[in-house]
Order: structure tokens, then sequence, then C-alpha cells
């Protein structure tokens, strides 16, 4: 076990929160200025990217394995709520959900889906509500994605259907 309290093993799945889902390829250690520095390497196949993270600082990172069933359960039921958006600049909203989605926590991030998702019979979104809310909602979903062992696009679909349910509950 690292002295950060999380123990991640090669293969783990894990989430990182500027990135989302990511695989420990392997934990190395490197010397850097001087210093023998253990770290974990992941990988962000759908960023083309790795990262390595110091394991000392892995939980100050906000490095975390998958959300476990309470939560996933906790962020669909929110998928299922009432928006809520407030009535301030739209700079200001962007700012706090760009802030609610690089937190990591799966149920800010479906806070940030619910109050960004469109009906069909609603008008048009601007194209930075639209982005942020693709931003949120493939984040979110691929995270359930790795939970439920499906792929990213079961995945939407299962995410879709709780965020229609309301609107066809309330119809």
């Amino acid at each position: 076990m690292s002295k950060s309290g999380l123990d991640f093993k090669v293969g783990d799945a894990v989430v990182y929160p500027a990135h989302g889902v990511g695989k420990v390829i392997a934990v190395e250690t490197q010397e850097i200025a001087g210093m023998a520095l253990e770290v974990y390497v992941i990988t962000f196949d759908h960023e083309k990217m790795t990262l390595r993270v110091p394991t000392k600082k892995a939980v100050s990172a906000g490095l975390r394995s998958l959300a476990g069933e309470t939560v996933v359960t906790k962020a669909l039921t929110t998928l299922k709520g009432r928006a809520r958006i407030k009535r301030t600049m739209w700079s200001r909203r962007a700012q706090e959900y760009e802030a609610k989605i690089n937190s990591g926590d799966l149920v800010s991030i479906a806070e940030v889906v619910r109050d960004l998702h469109r009906a069909d019979n609603q008008p048009e979104q601007s194209y930075s509500e639209r982005q942020l809310y693709e931003s949120a909602l493939d984040r979110m979903a691929r995270e359930v994605a790795a939970i439920e062992r499906i792929d990213r696009e079961a995945a939407v679909a299962l995410l879709n259907k709780s965020l229609i349910k309301p609107a066809a509950a309330a119809a």
C-alpha cells in the first residue's frame, strides 16, 4: 500500500478529475531531481494521453477508484430530477459547470448533464452550452460504461433513458 492511502494495481480503472476514466498501466519509480519518486502511469485511451501521478500525491490530485453502486444510483437519480438553472450570467454558470465537470465527482457531473439537457421540444442550445453538455455527458458515460462493463454508446443510451423519463412523466 502506498503512503497516500490508495493502492492501485496495474490494470485498475481509475478516475482523474480533469481527464475522466483511465487505466493504470504501470507503477514505476522514476528519478526526478536526484530523488526517487514512485508514480502511477495512467493512460486515457479517449484522449490518447499518458499521465504520471506521484503515488504520495494521488489523493490530493483527486485520483480515485471508479464510483461505487450507491454513487451511481445517486447520479442516475440526479438525472431524473428537475433542472436547476440559476438566473446568473451565462459566463458565471459556465465556469461553475466546468468546475463541476473537472471535480471528477459523478453526482456533480450528473447535475451538469441534467441542467443542460434539452428535450426535442425545447429551444436549441448555444454552442458553448452544447459543448459543456457533451463534455459532461461523455465524462459520465465513460465512468458508467467502465463500472457496468458496457461500451460508451450503451452507457449514453442508459443516461438518456434516465433524462427522458421525467419529461414523459410530466406530460
